[in-house]
């Protein structure tokens, strides 16, 4: 009896979707329609939750006895450790939360180095005499000359502001959830600014307007119902807390109906948050993957109907994650690392399909479905490093349509030379089987070909649009700038390897090991700008700026680098064998 590999995928697929059990007792829809003011952007109290917990602990959960679940040891979630922070914070300063991972930086603080951990205490740290002495040094050496800043100072200050962030939720200053009464873009205040509130143990935020009086019988109302919602949080009463959130809410509102976002906008946010449609795409890219090379001889025909069925619903898990991130920022979906990964992601595999309904080969599935599991993981795993926070633009990136057609056209050509970069490690690992392979490396010559064509004509359009937005936004076409000159060397180095192809300088061999070494270019223009080149302030690029990770991407180049060495010297000790040479002057 043959195996229903549709079945089994679907119910893999679901048995992955799974809700995570042990969740919090706090109704979470409900509490979506709380809205907070941060970073310019109203958003759910849910999300405001997750980002201030990632930016303080690198994690979205935090590992530790749970209060709300009766002491249970689980995974607290971030609703509950922001909501404790903000109404309970008694005891979180003795809790490990602060996330440390420079070595160095541990090293100097007298932390453990080689144990694994990661999070510490607020206590522990700000009291850590050896941090106050390099943050103060820190702070010197950056008001003379900020380039001379050593990456431990540069740790130093991160860390810094992590604290700070934490003595912010503690005090209430972070949670902005008071509207401005008219101004739709005017900055919102926290409750203790109100002025109606015996409950508060908070100060109020210095403020040069006054928004409320305590006169004001809405004003009452919102202290009133603030003073009885954090009153049943602290008292554990979750029942009394979840009745609560929507009076709360109703209450805030009414203060400015005009400016308080609709609970169908944040619920709608609330949603794709909960949903995460780019990790979910990745399961199901993986378990596509799977179906493919477990079929790749027997049950063809099934195995590749559904692992068709398997990428497209992937790719609808991309293109919704990308529909929910462009309906909730009014904007194109590429103005920060993170979401350049995973556009890289969702175009890579859209050439993939694409390229695979014309030639129907299987070999772009295998080389864009892994390519796209790799750069997923990546954006899912690294928070730290690839903020998945929906930010507002800044000023130079507000014309939507420079940006739509520049950004998303270079960071498409990206996504080509990311599928050509995994096709040419398919020839090359097919290479180590000498002449077996001749009519598969043949195909895979002619498909690095046809990807690398749709990159360069993608970067170069790219580039020149980019010339015109500079000229429009700076007034001047070119300005050597180290994004301008990184895009150029990259077009220079994929403009070289055709046009050896053409001339005859190499074969199909050639042009893998080409493939690979090209994409180096990319990782330097897509990343080393950025983290490398940018960090000193000098590039007008600065904007797309982030931090860490330059540990991973000089060992992917490291790993590639000795890759191609091991390659290449198997070619030339088994000449016998080898294609290099049969494939010369093709």
């Amino acid at each position: 009896m043959r195996p229903n590999f549709f079945l089994l995928g679907v119910l893999a697929t679901l048995a992955a979707f799974a809700p995570a059990r042990g969740e919090s007792a706090i109704d979470t829809n409900s509490l979506a329609t709380l809205a907070v003011q941060d970073h310019g952007r109203k958003k759910p109290f849910t999300t405001f939750a997750r980002e201030m917990l990632l930016e303080m602990a690198g994690t979205s959960a935090l590992p530790q006895a749970s209060s709300v679940q009766g002491g249970t040891a689980a995974a607290l979630d971030a609703n509950s450790v922001v909501l404790d922070l903000w109404l309970k914070p008694e005891g979180w300063d003795r809790k490990p939360l602060i996330l440390v991972t420079f070595a160095d930086l541990k090293k100097q603080l007298g932390l453990p180095v080689d144990s694994g951990q990661k999070l510490f205490t607020y206590d522990e740290l700000i009291h850590n005499d050896a941090f106050n002495t390099l943050l103060q040094a820190a702070t010197k050496v950056r008001q003379v000359d900020e380039n001379k800043l050593t990456a431990t100072q540069k740790e130093a200050e991160h860390l810094g502001e992590r604290l700070r962030l934490f003595q912010d939720l503690v005090n209430g200053e972070r949670e902005t959830i008071v509207p401005h009464p008219r101004e739709a873009n005017g900055r919102w205040l926290p409750i203790q600014n109100l002025g109606t509130m015996d409950a508060a143990p908070w100060p109020p935020v210095d403020s040069s307007e006054t928004y409320y009086v305590s006169s004001d019988e809405r004003a009452q109302a919102a202290g009133g119902a603030f003073g009885k919602w954090a009153a049943a949080w602290r008292s554990g009463d979750m029942g009394a807390f979840n009745t609560l959130t929507p009076q709360l809410v109703s209450a805030l509102a009414s203060l400015s109906p005009a400016v308080y976002p609709s609970a169908g906008t944040l619920q709608f946010e609330h949603a794709y948050m909960q949903l995460h449609p780019f990790r979910k795409a990745w399961i199901v890219y993986l378990l596509a993957l799977l179906v493919l090379l477990l079929t790749a001889i027997w049950q063809r025909t099934a195995g590749y109907r559904m692992g068709w069925l398997l990428v497209l619903l992937g790719l609808g898990f991309e293109a919704y994650g990308f529909f929910c991130r462009i309906i909730i920022s009014g904007r194109p979906p590429v103005t920060d690392l993170y979401e350049t990964v995973i556009w890289v992601s969702f175009v890579a595999m859209t050439i993939a399909v694409i390229l695979e309904a014309i030639y129907r080969k299987r070999f772009f599935f295998y080389a864009g479905i892994p390519a796209s599991i790799i750069t997923l993981i990546i954006a899912d795993s690294q928070p730290t490093i690839l903020d998945s926070s929906i930010n507002p633009l800044t000023a130079v990136l507000r014309n939507n349509m420079w940006l739509t057609i520049h950004v998303l056209t270079i960071v498409s050509s990206y996504a080509a030379f990311v599928l050509t970069a995994a096709l040419g490690h398919i020839a090359l690992v097919l290479s180590l089987w000498g002449r077996r392979y001749d009519v598969a490396r043949a195909d895979l010559n002619e498909f690095i070909y046809r990807a690398m064509q749709i990159g360069i004509l993608l970067l170069g359009t790219g580039t020149i649009l980019g010339g015109v937005w500079a000229n429009y936004s700076w007034g001047r076409f070119w300005g050597w700038d180290p994004k301008e000159t990184w895009a150029l060397i990259t077009f220079l180095c994929y403009l070289a390897l055709l046009h050896g192809r053409l001339a005859g300088w190499w074969g199909e061999f050639g042009l893998a090991v080409g493939s690979v070494i090209c994409f180096l270019s990319v990782l330097m223009s897509w990343y080393g700008v950025n983290f490398i080149l940018g960090q000193n302030g000098r590039s007008l690029h600065s904007y797309g700026l982030s931090t860490g990770g330059l540990s991973y991407a000089t060992g992917f180049a490291a790993i590639e680098i000795a890759f191609l060495a091991a390659i290449i010297a198997w070619n030339k000790t088994h000449p016998d064998r080898s294609p290099a040479s049969s494939a010369r002057g093709r």
